[in-house]
C-alpha cells in the first residue's frame, strides 16, 4: 500500500496543505492498546480492592504513554522505518533473533488479554462458552485486519476509532450514574502502596497502559500513513500535528482507564466476588442497573475485538521487521491466538490470567523503550529532529522506573 503524504494535489497540480485534523488517526489506533481487556481487569481489580489508592498510577502511566508514543511516531516519520526495522538494522543476527523471541512472548501475552476479554464479553452478553467466544473474537479480528489490507489504513483507522468511541461510552457512562467523591479521588493522586498485592496490581496497570506492542506499532503506523519526509517545514508541521494526535488519543484513553478504576472504587469496594470481570459486571448490574451493566459488557466486547486486531497488526509488523520476511496473515494470527484459546480450554481463571498477562507485558516494556530512547537520541539517525536532552532524560527515566518497579515486584512476590 502506498503511504499517504501530508499534502494533496488540487486540480491544477499545485500542492495545498491538508487540514491538520485530517492528519490525525495513527495515535487513535495505537490508543486501543491502552483500553484493552487487560486494562479492564487490572483497573477494576485495583479499584475494587484498594479503592482510590492507585489513581496516581493511571495518571502517571498515561503521561508516560504519551511521551513514549510520540517518540515512536517520530522515529517512523523521520527515518521512514518502523522500530523493529531500525532495531534489526543496528543489531547482529543472533541478537535480532533473541530480541524477536522476547517480542513474540510479549505478543502472546497481549493476545491472551484481548482474546480472553472478548470471550468474557460474549459470555456476558450472549452466554456463549468462553472457548467459542475466543474463537469468534479471533475470527472477527481477522475480518477487521482485512479492512486494512483491502481498504487501506485510513479506513482501518476509522473503524478502530469508531470502536474506541464505543469503548469510551461503555465505560464512561457509569460515572454519571454514581459520581465518585472528589476529595477521595484527589487523595489517590498521592503515590503510595499497601503491600505486595497493590504493587502487583500497579505493575499490571502499568503493563496494561504502556504497552510494548503499541511502542513498536506506532512507528509503523505513522510511517505507513504519512510516508518518509525530508527535513524541512512540512516535516516539522507533521511532527507538531503528531503531538496533538498523541495528546488527544492518550487523553481519551486515560479518561477511560480512570473511569474503570473510579467506578470500581465507588461501587464495588468491599463487595464479594469482584476480583473477576464477571463478578464486577454482576456488581455493576446490582448497584447501577442493567443498562449500565449492558454498556459495560458492550464496551468490553468492543475493547476485545479492536485490541486483538490491532495487536495482530503489531505482531505482523514486529515479525516482518525483525525477521526481515513476510508471513501469511493467518499464520501470524494463529501463533498468538492458539495460546489464548488453550488458556480458555483448560479452564484457567480468565480474569486472573488477564491481570498476570499485564504483568508479563510490563517486563517487556524496558526492552521496547531502551532501543526507542537510544535510537531517537542518535543525531546521525534523527538529524535535526533528534531528542532534546530533557526528552532523552525523561525517556530514560520512564525506562528506569519501570525496570525498578519490576525488580521490586519480584522481590516482594518471592519474599511474600
Amino acid at each position: 500500500m502506498e503511504a499517504v503524504g501530508p499534502l494533496l494535489e488540487d486540480t491544477k497540480t499545485r500542492t495545498t496543505p491538508m487540514p491538520g485534523w485530517m492528519l490525525l488517526g495513527p495515535a487513535f489506533v495505537a490508543a486501543i492498546a491502552y483500553v484493552d481487556p487487560g486494562n479492564v481487569a487490572a483497573n477494576v481489580s485495583a479499584g475494587a480492592q484498594f479503592g482510590y489508592l492507585l489513581v496516581w498510577v493511571i495518571v502517571m502511566a498515561n503521561a508516560m504513554a504519551g511521551l513514549v508514543q510520540y517518540l515512536s511516531a517520530k522515529l517512523g516519520l523521520v527515518t521512514g522505518r518502523s522500530l523493529p526495522e531500525v532495531v534489526a538494522d543496528h543489531t547482529s543476527t543472533p541478537t535480532r533473533i533473541a530480541y524477536w523471541i522476547q517480542a513474540e512472548l510479549v505478543a502472546v501475552a497481549t493476545d491472551l488479554a484481548e482474546v480472553v476479554g472478548g470471550a468474557i464479553a460474549l459470555h456476558l452478553l450472549f452466554d456463549l462458552p468462553l472457548l467459542l467466544g475466543g474463537v469468534i473474537t479471533g475470527a472477527v479480528s481477522l475480518l477487521l485486519l482485512s479492512v486494512q489490507n483491502r481498504r487501506g489504513q485510513r479506513m482501518f483507522e476509522r473503524v478502530i476509532t469508531g470502536l474506541l468511541m464505543i469503548i469510551a461510552i461503555g465505560f464512561l457512562t457509569s460515572l454519571f450514574v454514581e459520581t465518585p467523591p472528589a476529595a477521595e479521588v484527589a487523595g489517590g493522586l498521592i503515590p503510595r502502596f499497601q503491600g505486595a498485592e497493590s504493587l502487583l496490581l500497579a505493575t499490571a496497570m502499568l503493563g496494561a497502559t504502556v504497552m510494548p506492542h503499541a511502542v513498536y506499532l506506532h512507528s509503523g503506523l505513522a510511517r505507513d500513513r504519512h510516508g518518509h519526509l525530508q527535513p524541512g517545514a512540512i516535516r516539522r508541521r507533521l511532527l507538531r500535528i503528531t503531538r496533538y494526535d498523541v495528546g488527544i488519543a492518550m487523553l481519551l484513553a486515560g479518561a477511560v482507564n480512570l473511569a474503570m478504576l473510579l467506578v470500581a472504587a465507588t461501587n464495588l469496594q468491599g463487595r464479594d466476588n469482584t476480583d473477576s470481570i464477571e463478578g464486577a459486571h454482576a456488581a455493576v448490574r446490582d448497584t447501577l442497573g442493567p443498562t449500565v451493566a449492558l454498556l459495560f459488557a458492550i464496551g468490553l466486547l468492543a475493547s476485545g475485538l479492536a485490541s486483538t486486531s490491532v495487536g495482530a497488526y503489531a505482531g505482523a509488523m514486529i515479525m516482518q521487521g525483525l525477521l526481515r520476511r513476510s508471513y501469511p496473515l493467518l499464520l501470524r494470527r494463529l501463533v498468538t491466538l492458539i495460546p489464548a484459546l488453550v488458556i480458555l480450554a483448560i479452564g484457567v481463571d480468565p480474569s486472573r490470567a488477564l491481570v498476570l498477562s499485564q504483568v508479563v507485558l510490563s517486563f517487556g516494556i524496558p526492552l521496547a523503550l531502551i532501543p526507542l530512547v537510544r535510537l531517537t537520541s542518535k543525531a546521525n539517525l534523527m538529524g535535526d529532529d533528534v531528542n532534546h536532552r530533557v526528552t532523552t532524560a525523561l525517556g530514560w527515566g520512564v525506562a528506569g522506573l519501570i525496570s525498578v518497579l519490576n525488580v521490586v515486584l519480584i522481590y516482594l512476590t518471592v519474599t511474600g
